[in-house]
């Protein structure tokens, strides 16, 4: 399948189901990801996006956050693609992101 060819919308909505994870930081991330470029992603996003879903989610809030960059097999052109613009700010009419909550003692 051509890598720059628009994921069809079953496979956009097996993505999206696949992307809902454990922590609202990392959720609000990607749902924001999905208003701004759900309609046009393509296969190679959906690839990098997907290769993103696999880590935990402290590692992935980690990289949304710049906390660290993406190493090894996961700093592919995609996932590098794909994780800036999930951490692209917001704009005015997108709703701020809640901060992370710090572990209580």
């Amino acid at each position: 399948m051509d890598d720059h060819a628009l994921l069809d919308p079953r496979e956009l909505s097996r993505l999206r189901w696949r992307c809902r994870r454990g922590l609202l930081e990392n959720d609000l991330f990607i749902e924001r990801f999905f208003a701004r470029y759900g309609h046009a992603l393509t296969v190679r996003q959906a690839r990098g996006l997907a290769a993103l879903m696999d880590l935990a989610d402290n590692d992935l809030l980690d990289l949304l956050l710049r906390r660290r960059e993406p190493e090894g097999e996961l700093a592919r052109p995609e996932v590098l693609e794909v994780l800036a613009q999930l951490r692209t700010p917001s704009s005015t009419s997108d709703p701020p992101p809640v901060p992370p909550t710090k572990d209580c003692p």
